[in-house]
């Protein structure tokens, strides 16, 4: 993925490269559209030259009704699918507008300009673009989010990222999805993304298609804290709840639902619920009461998910909202 000069930790992080497809970004964005009316867009992940994000927003600039976007990334002049730690010059790109987008040749006249730091989202230069903008979108190196997060959220701006679903259940990141700081978009599930040759293959996570190399990476949504239509649909399972149907927790008082379309929709009580259930959260619905994880890391982070001495996978914490 295009990253951030500074990321050499993200770097040596195989699963950091991977080339966002503009389809999967077209398949969420479409949702937001009203969101970015008169709006500065940043993307300050992204390698603008090949940016599909940058490339977005440019092809749709006047469908949105944007008023700039804005890409940073610590990248040389020549484009390239992925970023080098050895580049020379940290870059950036601005669009208004003014060129008119009908094709590659329009975009290729974006002028490409040099920063005087490295180009780290975190950076002054960068966090001045922040400053200016309303709403950012990107794709963050999955190896930062525990710092990423918390600096998108801190810094009091909208945000649309695509991230990973586990990295909603670590202990930096996941109080803000208690408290109502984050949530997930419209679009999860299992995507194919280009890589870089380097990638070691694997016969069920890799293919070729004309040469390129594309590696299938699961769980993966996206966090936004715009609010969204998807968030206040109501879940109904039909299910209801049965002594003995429901085993409960070692060390936690609450029942275990090992899948979303069995939660209990008379239950009262705490219930431990997968993770995907974060991508069906109807606030007004359920409120989120805290994780089982390790145990430890964070506030909401209660005891293992451990049922009659098996340890489960990650279970999120929910209870119902009476009415």
């Amino acid at each position: 993925m295009p990253g951030n000069s500074n990321l050499q930790d993200s770097r040596s992080a195989k699963a950091d490269e991977f080339y966002t497809p503009l389809s999967m970004i077209e398949n969420e964005l479409k949702h937001y559209k009203n969101h970015f009316k008169n709006k500065t867009v940043l993307c300050n992940c992204d390698d603008p030259r090949v940016s599909n994000f940058f490339r977005y927003f440019v092809m749709y600039f006047d469908v949105l009704e944007l008023k700039r976007v804005i890409a940073t990334c610590y990248k040389n002049n020549d484009a390239d699918l992925f970023s080098q730690e050895s580049t020379e010059k940290a870059v950036y790109l601005e669009y208004d507008g003014s060129i008119k987008y009908s094709g590659e040749e329009d975009f290729e006249k974006i002028p490409c300009k040099e920063l005087k730091g490295n180009g780290d989202y975190s950076s002054k230069e960068c966090v001045e673009f922040l400053k200016q903008s309303d709403i950012v979108v990107t794709n963050p190196p999955f190896s930062k989010m525990k710092e990423y997060l918390p600096f998108l959220v801190n810094s009091g701006k909208q945000f649309i990222i695509l991230g990973n679903l586990n990295h909603a259940t670590w202990a930096e990141t996941f109080p803000y999805f208690i408290e109502n700081k984050v949530w997930c978009g419209y679009t999860d599930g299992h995507f194919w993304f280009q890589v870089p040759d380097s990638y070691e293959e694997k016969a069920t996570d890799y293919k070729m298609v004309d040469g390129i190399k594309y590696r299938r990476m699961g769980n993966i949504c996206w966090f936004t804290n715009l609010d969204l239509a998807k968030r206040h649909e109501e879940l109904k399972t039909g299910k209801k709840f049965a002594d003995g149907e429901y085993p409960k927790y070692d060390s936690y008082d609450a029942i275990e639902v090992s899948r979303n379309v069995d939660i209990p929709m008379d239950y009262d009580g705490v219930m431990g619920v997968p993770i995907t259930f974060l991508t069906k959260h109807n606030p007004e619905q359920f409120k989120l009461v805290g994780e089982l994880h390790t145990g430890k890391g964070n506030d909401y982070d209660f005891a293992f998910p451990k049922v009659n001495g098996t340890n489960k996978y990650v279970r999120i914490l929910i209870q119902k909202i009476g009415k």
